[in-house]
């Protein structure tokens, strides 16, 4: 039999070893939900102890785990682990991290993925994304990225770090009053936060799964964690929903279930990216049904003015979430008093975040520590390609009193998008895409969208979508309105709209925005991406 085992491909062992402690484990993590009382005494224990537990988790994660490249970049910056605790001694844990930095101990985006070498001065080494994973945690499913950024990988979670990270979830819906509503998701694939869910007690009540397809070679190891957490919880008692695919186009499924939930005298929630519910809320208003009163939980993409607007319009409460999922989920929950659509409360419990303002990364860049042993990647100073505006002041809302005091609010990707041999910046498209051309010819933010194509000579070609249903338009008039939109920002950006117009590479399509692949409607796809 044991013969028989080894001629297995190593993957299909590696999954059903997965599949097994996933098994052995979700019963009692179903069975036993962290009870409402407890989460306020967990937050403030983990902010207690937050220098003890980063020291400790640094000292097993990487001071006493050979394979780490972090242990070279601290070896060849002079810091040893007695030196850590000295700093943190004196500096804190945000002090220590600002040195750490100074003295080259950080990774880029690049780095981080491992697409190019870590130089340092003469201390140059090549790693792959592997060498970063945490080596305390166990891996009882996969979950992937969007691949908004990239090729989609997949990301080891810990039963452990969701029932950590469900803690933060629940705590932050109890800030914005919604620890009592009827919970659903619709996203691509969901199984993190529908355990985050019922690990506190609370089961997902719908599950909504995106009809986009999933990314080559992922979506089977996502189908074998969603049938076996599916079918363990049946037999447990605690049961899961089972998904229920609905399209981002046609969700009249979801806007039937607000309905109903709000006709029942309950608040509904639904948990999905920013331009779903655009998509959600322009359904309902199609579909003549009242959600007024119905939250969300925004998260995935960013988060703007015109976005949120639009939910509002239609009497929705929005929330801001912040996350990664290399960080193993949430990094930030929205702001009850906000001074901007996507002013958030950091979890300072769970991550670290300081701002670089020196080449190589560009001024406000957020460079992400993870303090927790549950975490699936030990992060350290570690771009993940985002910049933000810090808050100051006190702002006097729920979650800031659980003791989340630090805010961030203006967060966007600075990682330039290149399409058609052009990069773009992401603030001034999705300023166009959701405000100029809307304002102008009609339609909603996720009704306009740039898309590399390649055309029958080979080479690129920029597409402008535009939904059909925004009607009868000038196609030249609204290339022309990008073009000067595009050209009024910098400098840059004017030669940019220049090439554009001078190539003819811009053509208006008339086609829905896609969110293949990702389950979100991103401001840019490309057609080839790292």
């Amino acid at each position: 039999m044991l013969s028989r085992l080894r001629k297995w491909p190593r993957s299909v062992l590696a999954d059903a070893s997965m599949a097994g402690r996933l098994v052995r484990r979700l019963p009692a993590y179903l069975r036993n939900p962290v009870a409402p009382e407890e989460r306020e005494a967990i937050i403030r224990l983990r902010l207690e102890r937050r220098a003890e537990g980063f020291l400790s988790f640094m000292g097993r994660a990487v001071f006493e785990h050979p394979p780490s490249p972090y242990k070279r970049l601290l070896s060849h910056a002079g810091c040893d682990f007695a030196d850590l605790c000295g700093l943190v001694e004196r500096e804190g844990i945000e002090g220590t991290l600002e040195a750490l930095l100074q003295r080259g101990v950080y990774l880029t985006l690049d780095e981080f993925k491992g697409s190019v070498p870590v130089e340092r001065g003469s201390l140059i080494f090549d790693v792959e994304r592997d060498r970063f994973r945490n080596p305390l945690s166990a891996t009882h499913w996969l979950a992937f990225t969007s691949g908004s950024r990239g090729t989609p990988t997949s990301i080891g979670l810990d039963l452990e770090a969701v029932r950590e990270r469900s803690v933060n979830m629940f705590l932050a819906l109890q800030g914005w009053r919604t620890d009592d509503c009827r919970m659903a998701i619709w996203t691509l694939r969901g199984l993190t936060p529908l355990l985050w869910f019922s690990g506190n007690g609370r089961p997902v009540e719908r599950w909504f799964r995106q009809g986009a397809s999933s990314p080559s070679g992922l979506g089977s190891k996502f189908d074998w964690a969603t049938r076996v957490a599916t079918w363990t919880s049946h037999l447990v008692g605690v049961p899961l929903p089972t998904p229920q695919t609905v399209d981002i186009d046609t969700p009249s499924p979801i806007v039937s279930w607000l309905g109903e939930v709000l006709s029942r005298g309950h608040t509904p929630h639904l948990w999905s990216a920013p331009s779903s519910v655009v998509r959600l809320c322009q359904q309902a208003e199609a579909d003549g049904i009242d959600i007024t009163g119905a939250h969300f939980t925004l998260t995935g993409e960013p988060i703007t003015e015109a976005r949120l607007a639009f939910v509002k319009r239609l009497g929705g409460v929005a929330a801001p979430d912040y996350g990664a999922a290399e960080t193993g989920g949430s990094i930030a929950y929205g702001c009850r008093a906000p001074s901007a659509p996507d002013d958030v409360h950091l979890f300072s419990d769970l991550n670290s975040l300081i701002q670089a303002e020196h080449p190589p990364f560009p001024s406000g860049a957020l460079l992400i520590t993870t303090l927790r042993p549950t975490a699936p990647f030990v992060m350290l100073n570690v771009s993940l390609g985002d910049r933000a505006t810090m808050a100051s002041g006190s702002c006097g809302c729920p979650l800031e009193r659980f003791g989340w005091r630090g805010r961030m609010r203006d967060i966007r990707s600075y990682e330039k998008l290149t399409a058609g041999g052009i990069s773009f910046e992401d603030t001034p498209i999705i300023e166009i895409l959701e405000d100029v051309l809307p304002a102008r010819f009609g339609g909603g933010p996720t009704d306009y969208q740039l898309a590399e194509e390649t055309g029958p000579d080979s080479q690129p070609r920029l597409h402008l979508l535009v939904h059909p249903a925004v009607g009868s338009l000038d196609e030249n008039a609204v290339a022309e309105a990008l073009l000067e939109a595009l050209g009024s920002k910098d400098e840059t950006s004017h030669e940019m709209a220049c090439h554009l117009r001078n190539s003819g590479m811009l053509k208006v399509v008339r086609d829905a925005p896609s969110a293949e692949g990702t389950g979100k409607i991103q401001h840019l796809v490309a057609a080839t991406r790292e």
